[in-house]
């Protein structure tokens, strides 16, 4: 599984990239808005730190988003332009294809949905797992039938689980097979935590202490003949 971060936050990117273990980042207006720095710059920094960046239209007319997915294709190789689930945005898909530009279909609620998405062609589909949870749906059950309609028909369009609210929202993903997740960088610090591994930590820590209480620095004298 691919690990994004959802965010508008270059920093964020910066340091999750930098545990080696960040393949990507989505992002949206919304987002970027938050942080105070002009859009074309986050993303080319974005680009700079990982491989795949989504960044999405705000036209909801096909001409409008044709116009904004080549202007955010041509910003860098890494963008992968962000199109919401509706008609308007399949006609969309058809032109941005032909040009070789790669499309991430954003808002996706259902398996029929998915199903369109991959029969246009899209490079990701992005089911929106929380807000279903939100509504007293099941989030995690229309990944999975995302996942089996897929496998059905080999479909080269990759499924990105999106809204993602915690550690285990990551972890479902990923046992049913989502090819990425995406989540807040809270959520991917989260990843990391266990009550037992800080304790664990702790243990060693006091317990190293103590023996060079008792032994001194034993390590010191080979440090310094492994310097010379």
């Amino acid at each position: 599984m691919k690990f994004f971060l959802d965010t508008g936050n270059v920093e964020e990117v910066r340091r999750a990239a930098a545990l080696g273990v960040l393949d990507g980042v989505t992002t949206n207006p919304s987002l970027l808005a938050k942080e105070g720095k002009p859009f074309r710059e986050a993303l080319v920094e974005m680009c700079g730190l990982v491989e795949v960046v989504n960044g999405e239209v705000v036209a909801t007319d096909a001409e409008g988003m044709i116009a904004e997915g080549r202007e955010l294709a041509s910003i860098h190789p890494n963008i992968v332009v962000k199109i919401p689930m509706m008609p308007e945005g399949f006609k969309a898909i058809r032109v941005l294809r032909s040009e070789g530009i790669r499309i991430n279909v954003t808002l996706v609620f259902s398996p029929a949905q998915a199903l369109l998405v991959a029969k246009a062609g899209a490079y990701f589909v992005s089911p929106f797992l929380g807000r279903l949870d939100d509504i007293a749906s099941d989030g995690m059950k229309l990944l999975g039938e995302i996942i089996e309609v897929y496998r059905q028909y080999s479909f080269e369009t990759q499924v990105l689980a999106a809204s993602l609210r915690h550690s285990m929202h990551v972890v479902e993903a990923a046992k049913l097979g989502a090819d990425i997740a995406t989540m807040p960088y809270k959520v991917f610090e989260q990843l990391f935590k266990h009550p037992l591994t800080d304790r664990g930590l702790e243990a060693f820590l006091q317990d190293w202490e103590k023996a060079r209480a008792v032994l001194g620095d034993i390590l010191a004298p080979e440090a310094v003949k492994s310097k010379k």
